[in-house]
Order: structure tokens, then C-alpha cells, then sequence
């Protein structure tokens, strides 16, 4: 494949957290591996959240800082390759007119997320690409808006050509998500394996975890007059969880009326979630401190069988942490069963951490094959590549 020039755009300095940074920054490291000519792109027009003061803040330095901290933490060689935009006035890291001369020879612009908005100055022939990483809440609100209103704008997805979905199952027989509004193709999280390799082996003992912010949601997300909810849903049926199980089950929570107390009383270890993942470091620190990862899902993904694959459980298996995940209709082409366990009830979650804890040096080595193998950052970028001119 010939080298390309990417401008890879995230949510980084919208969410400057942890687990934010490695979802968005190993597209820009892993294209930039592959040997293409990368660099970062945010421009959102909103407050960015400030995690140290938990709330949102009309100053962006403190995101400026987090990007620029996370690129020479973990890629040195990008340091000088972003550009953050705060406010649509001030420019960060890259100045305006320089961004604006990479964004001109550009050849794809990758918005992840669909969070920013596209350059002006791109060149007719590039590739914009919408990746949507939320499938079924992102086509029920684009149904329910493009239903009513003018969409049109830099922000908007038909400001797009080309739109993949995390949602491997959409179009598929048992999916019931609305996709007959853009022609979705799918693809994964990618993981730059070699970034999480040197985590040492965990003891037994130590607790199986994740992380979830309650109700996500700040709208209510109907399809055809059902309302489906966030992770809170999810947590609900599943809440008992760490009385069923032989080992201790730690979640870093977050979000607005998350009810701790009652969660510890079911047993949780409850950890508060700005704090555990306020770095990247600290995120991938509370990765490797857990066994594996134990967790429901998002209510929509689920229910409307998405086909959906956390991007954090794909850094789980990349440390080689095996996950016991909530089904939400995995393509069959993903391996489960070693290292990636689904379950669609408590009692089938509780039965599946058992069977890792039975043979977990097993299963600890398929998560990592599976992360190489499935969501490795070489494959998963050089498909997407490939299928932007399929």
C-alpha cells in the first residue's frame, strides 16, 4: 500500500482521560507503524471535561497537556503530530496555518467518532470517513434527527463519504439497528499490542474489574416506541454478580447518581473511575492490577444485538487478561471461548470466570493471541484502509 497522509481526529481533548486516549491515540500510532504519514486532529466546539475538578471547563490547556503528555509518554516519534482546537480560537500542539498545509495534501480524514469537524481545507479527492463506535445509538439518533432536521454542516455525516461501524452484526439477520440510512461497513477497535506486552502476570487473588460510567445517556434513545438505556440497565440484572463468583470483582465507577454504596453492599469493590483512569498510565495500570475483565454492556447493544466489542476489552486481552463479556451478537468470525467468554445471564457469568480461573494460564495466553490476531493494529488498520475503496 502506498504511503498516505492521515489526519486521525478523537475525542481526547473533549474526555481528557485514560481509557479516551488509548481508544482514539493507537489509530494515530498504529497508522503511523504501518509507515503512513499520521497526525492527530481535534476540533469539537465544546467545554472540555476537566477530571481533576470533575466538571467541564471553558479552558484548554489542561486537554493541550494531556494529548502532548500521552504522545510523548508513548510515541515520542508523534509528538510534534497533533493540532487541538479549543473553542474554534485557540490552536494547540500544531499552529493553525501549519495543520491547514497538512490538511490540504491530505488523503483520508478519519474521524472516530464523528466529534469533529471536517477540515475545509481537505482536498476533493480525499476520503472522509465516519467511524461510528456507539452502533444503534448513533443510527437511531441519525434517523431521528435526519427525520426532522437539515443536516448539513462540517459536523454533520454527510459531510462524509465512507462510514464503518464497531457494530459488526448491523445488516445481519438477528440486528434489529436502522442501517438502511448510510451504506455501514465494519471494522474494530485496533490495539497496538506492543504497547501493553511488558504488564507483568497477575497473581491469583486479585480482582476481576472494569469500568462504567452510569448512564451515559443524556437523552432517551427510543427505536420504534422501546427505550433502550445505557450500562446502568445492564448492572441492574447483573448486581449480585460478586456473590456468585469465587473471586473479588472491582469496578471503576463514574457518572451522575452511580450508587456506589449499594454496589459495595452487593460486594463490589467500587473505585472512583475519574481518579483510576485519570492517565493513560493509570488506566493501563488498572488493567494490569485485574485478573480479567467482568462486565455488562450497554442495554442497546445487547438487546438489539449489535455485534458491539468493547474497545476496552480489547486492551484487556492485549495484556493478556482474558474478558467474561455480556453477548451482544459477536460475528462468529471472533473466537470465543478462550480468552473471550460471553455469557447472556448472571449465572452463565459466574460459570465463565470459573472456567478461567480453572485453566487461567490458558486463557490468559488466547487473550493475548486473540488481541494479536483479531484486534492487532496492523490488520485492523491495513483492512479499514483496504475497504475505504471497496
Amino acid at each position: 500500500m502506498n504511503r498516505l497522509r492521515i489526519v486521525v481526529s478523537g475525542l481526547v481533548g473533549l474526555y481528557p482521560l485514560g481509557g479516551v486516549a488509548w481508544d482514539y491515540l493507537q489509530y494515530m500510532i498504529g497508522l503511523a507503524r504501518l509507515g503512513h504519514d499520521v497526525y492527530y486532529h481535534e476540533d469539537t466546539w465544546r467545554w472540555p471535561y476537566q477530571p481533576v475538578d470533575v466538571t467541564f471547563s471553558a479552558d484548554g490547556t489542561y486537554s493541550a497537556a494531556f494529548i502532548a503528555g500521552f504522545l510523548a509518554d508513548w510515541a515520542p516519534e508523534l509528538a510534534e503530530r497533533w493540532h487541538y482546537v479549543h473553542l474554534a480560537a485557540e490552536h494547540h500542539g500544531m499552529s493553525a496555518t501549519a495543520f491547514r498545509r497538512v490538511a490540504r495534501t491530505a488523503d483520508v480524514f478519519l474521524n472516530i467518532s464523528g466529534g469533529s469537524a471536517v477540515p475545509e481545507e481537505l482536498p476533493a479527492g480525499a476520503a472522509r470517513v465516519f467511524v461510528d463506535t456507539d452502533p444503534g445509538v448513533n443510527q437511531i439518533m441519525l434517523r431521528q434527527r435526519l427525520a426532522w432536521a437539515d443536516d448539513s454542516g462540517p459536523w454533520a455525516i454527510t459531510s462524509h463519504d465512507r462510514f464503518f461501524t464497531y457494530g459488526e452484526n448491523l445488516g445481519g439477520a438477528q440486528c434489529r439497528v436502522p442501517v438502511d440510512d448510510f451504506p455501514w461497513r465494519t471494522t474494530r477497535m485496533p490495539v497496538v499490542t506492543a504497547l501493553w506486552r511488558d504488564l507483568p502476570p497477575v497473581p491469583r487473588g486479585a480482582p476481576w474489574s472494569t469500568v462504567t460510567t452510569w448512564n451515559a445517556f443524556g437523552h432517551r434513545i427510543v427505536l420504534d416506541g422501546v427505550e433502550y438505556r445505557s450500562k446502568d440497565a445492564e448492572f441492574e440484572r447483573l448486581i449480585d454478580l460478586p456473590r456468585r463468583v469465587p473471586v473479588p470483582v472491582r469496578v471503576a465507577l463514574g457518572g451522575l447518581g452511580a450508587p456506589g454504596d449499594r454496589l459495595r453492599a452487593y460486594g463490589w469493590q467500587v473505585v472512583d473511575a475519574p481518579a483510576m483512569t485519570i492517565s493513560a498510565r493509570s488506566y493501563r495500570d488498572f488493567i494490569g492490577g485485574s485478573r480479567g475483565e467482568l462486565t455488562p454492556v450497554k442495554e442497546v447493544y445487547t438487546a438489539l444485538r449489535t455485534g458491539w466489542f468493547s474497545t476496552r476489552s480489547a486492551c484487556y486481552l492485549a495484556a493478556g487478561r482474558p474478558v467474561v463479556v455480556q453477548q451482544t451478537g459477536l460475528p462468529a468470525a471472533l473466537p470465543v471461548g478462550e480468552g473471550i467468554l460471553v455469557f447472556t445471564c448472571p449465572e452463565e457469568a459466574a460459570e465463565a470466570v470459573c472456567r478461567v480461573e480453572g485453566d487461567y494460564d490458558r486463557h490468559a495466553t488466547a487473550a493475548r493471541r486473540v488481541a494479536e490476531d483479531y484486534f492487532g493494529a496492523s490488520g485492523v488498520l491495513r483492512r479499514l484502509l483496504s475497504d475505504l475503496d471497496a
